[in-house]
């Protein structure tokens, strides 16, 4: 059998797997990484948030994204049933980078996993886990490749694997996640938009006009193309059409604005569907491993938060391990998964709050107080974890105050 050895052993090569690598590798260790897919492919999840671009810059590959022609992202707006507003990410209260982009994922994964390459780890694809040995200070993970197996040997894992969630699925720890059962059915069209004044540098949500729960994006791509899906429990999803296609067609038809906005559009690719995709752990972390990114927990598509707790999962698992590996004593439950899950929790207090409609209510107020939606901003723009802004510290508390005075007005 063949074997490779590494200090470091990552599973998947997608966003928080090559931010990882390439902080890793930056901090002088050998990083192994181990991906089923070979590169480029399909993924979905393609509108970023600004707080995305530190982690990006700290990895070394803004520079490379910046050049990459993807298309401009500087905000979201937000319609439902003739109502528009839109937050402007630069217009936020959170220092940082106020713009980013919006990115066939395919083509940005790559982007990353190469410049990780580029900066010494190295990724294996084409190998799919099928047993991990760990224990403090030893993992053996079995991985097999056109027919044969690879022992790769190292110090400590991080799984990256997204939806694949390898350990979770090998170590047991997966839970039902306290969320709705949703589905999910989307694809990429050529859009052909000649709607005037429409914004190609934002996302657009839109709001199901009678059914609030339900929900709709359209994520603009550079070259006139761009990503269309619809969100609702899976009851409402299913009783639009039998196949995928008859859903989302249905599905734009149901919501007047947004069928005139994509009326000229050409269905030219598949269209998929994802089930029941919110997903929970019992931890995130164990002795010899950490869950990064969606192989832990996964909200919902919603407020784009994926790519961002995944980056940011990168970079806290990151500077822990680097120090563990240097002799440090590092409590990874105090210092990687509370820190991270206090993020989590602000986009689950948000997310919660945009299916009962009370955050909906607070987004479509046609007199915000310009201070008050600088710090939603803030929260739309990824900057979960910054505790300066009271929309984060005190998430639940104060966004249900904003509501009642919203619903007052």
């Amino acid at each position: 059998m063949k074997e490779c050895q590494a200090d470091v052993l990552v599973i998947g090569a997608g966003p928080s797997g090559a931010i990882a690598s390439a902080l890793l590798v930056r901090k002088g260790w050998k990083v192994a990484v181990i991906e089923r897919q070979e590169f480029p492919r399909f993924s979905i999840g393609e509108s970023l948030l600004p707080q995305c671009m530190e982690f990006i810059e700290q990895a070394g590959m803004l520079d490379a994204v910046n050049a990459a022609g993807f298309q401009f992202k500087n905000g979201a707006a937000f319609e439902w049933a003739g109502a528009r507003t839109a937050f402007d990410f630069p217009d936020k209260f959170s220092p940082g980078h106020g713009t980013t982009f919006q990115v066939q994922r395919g083509n940005f994964d790559k982007l990353l996993a190469d410049e990780a390459e580029k900066q010494g780890a190295e990724i294996h694809y084409r190998h799919t886990i099928v047993s991990a040995e760990i224990e403090p200070g030893n993992a053996r993970l079995i991985a097999e490749c056109d027919g044969e197996q690879v022992a790769f040997t190292g110090k400590f894992v991080l799984d990256a694997s997204g939806f694949g969630r390898v350990l979770p699925r090998l170590l047991d720890l997966n839970r039902p996640s306290d969320f709705p059962v949703r589905q999910s059915v989307f694809t990429h069209v050529q859009d052909n938009i000649d709607e005037p004044g429409f914004d190609r540098d934002k996302i657009l949500i839109t709001v199901h006009p009678e059914q609030r729960d339900i929900w709709y994006w359209l994520i603009p791509f550079a070259g006139g193309r761009a990503s269309l899906g619809v969100v609702g429990k899976q009851e409402q999803i299913e009783a639009l059409g039998k196949t995928p296609e008859e859903i989302l067609r249905a599905a734009v038809a149901g919501s007047p604005n947004l069928a005139t906005t994509l009326e000229n559009a050409e269905f030219d690719t598949p269209v998929q569907r994802i089930t029941g995709y919110a997903s929970d752990v019992k931890s995130l972390t164990g002795p010899g491993f950490a869950l990064l990114g969606n192989a832990g927990e996964f909200l919902d598509p919603v407020f784009s938060s994926g790519v961002t707790i995944a980056m940011k999962s990168a970079q806290l698992a990151s500077d822990c391990l680097d120090r563990e590996l240097r002799g440090e004593t590092v409590d990874w439950q105090a210092e990687f998964a509370a820190p991270l899950k206090a993020g989590v929790d602000v986009f689950k207090v948000y997310v919660t709050a945009w299916y009962e409609g009370t955050f909906q209510d607070v987004i479509f107020h046609p007199n915000p107080q310009p201070e008050i939606k600088r710090m939603i901003c803030s929260i739309l723009a990824g900057y979960a974890w910054d505790t300066n802004n009271p929309y984060v510290a005190s998430a639940g508390r104060r966004l249900r105050t904003l509501a009642e005075i919203c619903a007052r007005d």
